[in-house]
């Protein structure tokens, strides 16, 4: 009744099943497990964003790599400006998704390591390659609060280390590369301010970043679950639909031979 599965098409067909099953069981965990790290990553931020803040001297030193746990953390410092080694961040946006520069001035401290501060985004003139308008940092001794950011890097940020760039005008916040062009030890990662607000509104600050959002990958997973199990089960339905057409096929072959042999009435 069902020596047709062994044909060379449902052959084919029930491999392709069998093997579309694990493949979709593991897309699903794939999904899941983005699900999972974005909970995790959201739980870090609320976390870290809402700790006291403490001193960037204490979780962070030259050459020091930040961890992924430091995120975020709020941090402070207190030092001087370094209005003139200032420079821009390329290819930046704002809150509305224009494209614009970020503003990194060095914050000198007591003991001469430097903090390097993203004091936030400024637009860009008519020409790109130009020095765009900054609002001087504030001149004295101050204190600064913000979040902790790790050194870009263009592995890990996607963004492309571009060479040959106008004077004072970067592509990766990198405490590294700082400290080459000041000569100076800097801090390793960066502080992205968040206080004192400038009083005109510019540099706009950086937005907090989004801890609220999960995202449809618990959705994804669920949808590709449900896409296995419908395998199997498709399976089924097409083997009894194609033995019921063949026993219909049979069935009208079989009355189509009865009427052929049956005599001629008179």
């Amino acid at each position: 009744m069902y020596r047709f599965v062994l044909t060379r098409q449902w052959v084919s067909l029930t491999l392709i099943a069998l093997v579309l099953i694990p493949v979709m069981i593991k897309l699903g965990f794939w999904q899941y497990h983005r699900h999972e790290r974005r909970v995790a990553q959201n739980q870090l931020i609320e976390t870290n964003l809402r700790a006291k803040p403490v001193p960037m001297t204490e979780v962070t030193s030259p050459g020091h790599r930040v961890p992924r746990a430091d995120y975020w953390r709020a941090v402070t410092a207190t030092g001087t400006y370094d209005s003139a080694h200032e420079v821009v961040v390329r290819m930046r946006t704002d809150n509305d998704d224009k494209v614009g520069f970020h503003v990194l001035t060095p914050l000198v401290l007591a003991d001469g390591r430097v903090v390097l501060v993203n004091r936030g985004w400024v637009a860009g003139g008519d020409d790109p390659r130009a020095y765009p308008p900054v609002p001087p940092a504030p001149a004295g001794e101050v204190t600064v609060t913000g979040r902790l950011k790790a050194d870009e890097t263009s592995g890990g940020s996607g963004i492309k280390d571009r060479k040959g760039l106008p004077d004072r005008q970067v592509m990766l916040i990198n405490s590294e590369r700082q400290a080459e062009y000041l000569g100076k030890p800097v801090l390793g990662g960066y502080l992205e301010l968040t206080s004192p607000a400038p009083a005109d509104g510019s540099p706009q600050p950086v937005g907090e970043p989004d801890h609220d959002s999960i995202g449809a990958h618990m959705a994804y997973a669920v949808q590709w679950w449900l896409f296995a199990s419908s395998v199997p089960v498709g399976w089924v339905v097409l083997v009894r639909r194609e033995r019921r057409d063949r026993e219909q096929a049979a069935a009208a072959a079989d009355a189509a031979e009865a009427s052929e042999a049956a005599p001629a009435t008179a």
